[in-house]
């Protein structure tokens, strides 16, 4: 194992137990409860190990600052450190580790930037808790409404706003104004760098995707007395609606996932009276992703008046195709030798692609699994990572 290699593994371990869950292996951090909090107070931490200033943006995003803060044309770097469900442990804080571990590489080096570089760990990326996600980059670069963000609620009815203990502040063009570039390290969301036979990749673009929200109102009533034919069972409709999801999807080469539902009453002896599903959607162009949705929801109202059910449908998120800085994509391929990859996720770089030049990093994944306690990454290729992202931040901030 090489020092680089070593210090990673001893760094990754101080946060391996944090949120971990004993029977699933996978990890509960859901953005700030009790794990994360403990990630983020990490965070402060390990910036102060380094004398790295960590000022907050009022909406729960954290930046730990090597330079001066008011300098300008800084080089933003991390990712996150919230968890989907019982989610993998390199998916967000890969990104915020490795960055650290490259401000110590450049250091080592005696390298001094000529820029500030600034190390970012942003709130609610997963939207696993209030079902926004990139929750916390939408709120810096005003993609979603004060009121709105404020207002969302996890599944014990607490809002964000009180959960963040005060009011989200907002969009803040005056912090943005600070950044240059943004470079977000991030573990592969499947295998395409074991095909390649590379540690690192560069992204070219994210597809665009989104999150709608299916609610199926029937009649409720006792599963034993009533006929058949009388039933107005809104859990028909919605397990038609899964199944032309999932066939629309291949029509189209297209991604459709329902993979979360709520049951009102939720009894095993009652007829559901509402059916609430949740559909992520993602495609590799706009059109082919309007044309999906559009497809559900056709295809859901439909059998919604056959079975005497009602169909509400809500866009909750939706983000439009990302193409990454055409020109830093380039100069970091050049830099790095690296294959260029699309990806299918989303990411806190997919919005703040909108607003400074970004580009983002992929490291090996064995596995090619994600948002799953599977999901992996050798130390080696993690140092890789560190590495990769050091020359980045060298090319960047220090000439």
């Amino acid at each position: 194992m090489t020092d680089l290699a070593a210090r990673f593994r001893q760094l990754w371990d101080e946060l391996a137990p944090v949120g971990r869950d004993e029977r699933s292996g996978g990890y509960l951090r859901y953005a700030l409860t009790e794990p994360e909090l403990w990630l983020r107070a990490w965070f402060r931490e390990q910036a102060d190990r380094r004398g790295m200033p960590v000022h907050s943006d009022g909406n729960g995003n954290l930046f730990a600052w090597w330079g001066d803060p008011l300098a300008g044309d800084a080089v933003l770097t991390g990712s996150h450190f919230d968890s989907v469900p019982h989610g993998g442990a390199y998916d967000g804080p890969l990104g915020i580790v490795s960055a650290f571990l490259a401000v110590d590489e450049l250091r080592a080096a005696g390298v001094t930037p000529l820029r500030p570089v600034v190390v970012g760990a942003f709130v609610e990326e997963e939207g696993a808790r209030f079902g926004v996600p990139c929750l916390g980059s939408r709120l810096l670069t005003g993609e979603i409404a004060v009121d709105r963000a404020a207002g969302l609620r996890d599944a014990a009815g607490v809002t964000f706003a009180e959960a963040l203990g005060e009011r989200p502040a907002g969009a803040d063009p005056a912090l943005l104004g600070r950044f240059a570039a943004f470079v977000e390290l991030h573990v592969e969301q499947g295998r395409a760098l074991v095909e390649l036979a590379a540690p690192v990749a560069v992204a070219s673009a994210i597809w665009p995707h989104g999150r709608w929200r299916f609610d199926f109102h029937g009649e409720g009533n006792h599963a034993g007395t009533t006929r058949m034919a009388d039933r107005r069972d809104p859990m028909l409709t919605y397990a038609f609606t899964v199944l032309a999801a999932n066939k629309e999807a291949r029509l189209r080469d297209a991604h459709a996932t329902v993979a979360r539902v709520a049951v009102e009453p939720n009894a095993t002896n009652a007829i559901p009276a509402k059916v609430t599903g949740w559909l992520d959607a993602r495609a590799a162009e706009p059109a082919t992703l309007h044309g999906l949705v559009e497809a559900v929801r056709a295809k859901a109202a439909e059998r919604a008046r056959r079975d005497g059910t009602e169909l509400t449908l809500t866009e909750e998120s939706a983000t439009p195709l990302v193409g990454f800085d055409g020109g830093l994509a380039k100069r970091l391929t050049t830099l790095l030798d690296a294959p260029v990859l699309p990806t299918g996720a989303g990411h806190d770089a997919g919005v703040l692609a909108a607003h400074l030049p970004t580009a983002m990093l992929f490291v090996r994944n064995p596995t090619g699994v994600s948002h799953s306690p599977a999901e992996s990454a050798t130390d080696a290729d993690c140092a890789a990572g560190v590495t990769a992202l050091a020359r980045v931040l060298e090319e960047l901030a220090c000439r």
